[in-house]
């Protein structure tokens, strides 16, 4: 019996890096990973997150910490239909938000804190990404990279009025001017993008001191020629090899194809044929046998 191999189904590989980088003495970014054959991942969908820190000496730290606490404590929270994930996750983003917000608005505003988010979540194939800030979510797909999110920045927002170019923005002094995060108002709009994953596809969330650093093109070969852990501390050390300024972190996954050997079966006729091309072949063997001793005699 011969086999043949197909990819009949796919599985879900995470991985996730972390670092202060070369310049800062805290982490303030901080990863949320579930582990893909959890229970809660069978029953909500796998989560994935990274959030971005911004304030005075460890308020960043806290604030990013509140973040991915706060998503996967009301995410998780209570039972969910798959049509109620971009809801669930918006909810659980604008709580993050006013936990954070409170936490500082009672001290005054030199207490100020507040964070970046991007979240993931992949149930089955279906995925949905929301963002607030600058952390970016990107989709790479037939070898290419596609930032999925929207930076909610001062530079973005030139660019997308056409006031400034791509080239521009990298270079600019302001590129680090966020128009919206976590903590900084009571409440917080938060972007929804829904895609439907395909076999082979990755996913990428960075925060910025991963991809201001990186390019597009080194983030999607990097992650193509890794498995997704080595992938995002690879994307964190080109950060650090590219002199990133800011702490790095990378989140990857892989929807894996699974292959496995499937059984051919013989065509219908196949065996009788086999068995006559066999006769035939000894029937000509034979004829040649009694050919040469029949010559061999004459010659004698």
């Amino acid at each position: 019996m011969s086999v043949r191999q197909r990819a009949r189904e796919t599985v879900l590989v995470v991985g996730a890096a972390t670092d202060p980088g070369p310049v800062r003495e805290q982490n303030e970014d901080a990863v949320l990973l579930t582990e893909p054959e959890g229970e809660l991942a069978r029953s909500h969908g796998v989560l994935l997150a990274v959030a971005d820190g911004m304030g005075g000496y460890q308020r960043g730290e806290v604030a990013a910490q509140l973040a991915i606490e706060t998503l996967r404590d009301v995410f998780y929270g209570s039972p969910l239909e798959p049509t109620e994930i971009p809801q669930r996750l918006r909810a659980a983003i604008r709580q993050a938000n006013e936990r954070i917000f409170s936490e500082w608005q009672p001290l005054g505003e030199e207490h100020l804190m507040g964070t970046t988010l991007v979240a993931a979540v992949i149930r089955e194939h279906d995925l949905t990404v929301a963002n607030v800030g600058d952390s970016r979510a990107y989709l790479i797909r037939a070898k290419r990279a596609t930032q999925i999110t929207r930076d909610h920045s001062l530079v973005a927002e030139q660019v997308a009025a056409g006031m400034m170019s791509e080239e521009e923005a990298r270079e600019s002094q302001y590129r680090n001017v966020i128009t919206r995060a976590l903590g900084h108002r009571h409440r917080v709009d938060v972007d929804i993008f829904e895609l439907r994953l395909l076999s082979d596809d990755r996913l990428v969330l960075t925060t910025d001191g991963v991809h201001d650093f990186v390019s597009v093109d080194e983030i999607a070969s990097t992650v193509l020629a890794h498995p997704p852990d080595e992938a995002a501390r690879r994307l964190v050390e080109l950060a650090i090899a590219h002199q990133t300024n800011d702490n790095a972190t990378a989140v990857v996954a892989w929807v894996k194809p699974v292959v496995e050997e499937e059984p051919v079966p013989v065509e219908a006729g196949g065996t009788n044929r086999l068995m006559v091309a066999l006769v035939l072949l000894g029937l000509l063997v034979f004829i040649a046998i009694v050919a040469v001793i029949l010559a061999l005699g004459y010659g004698g």
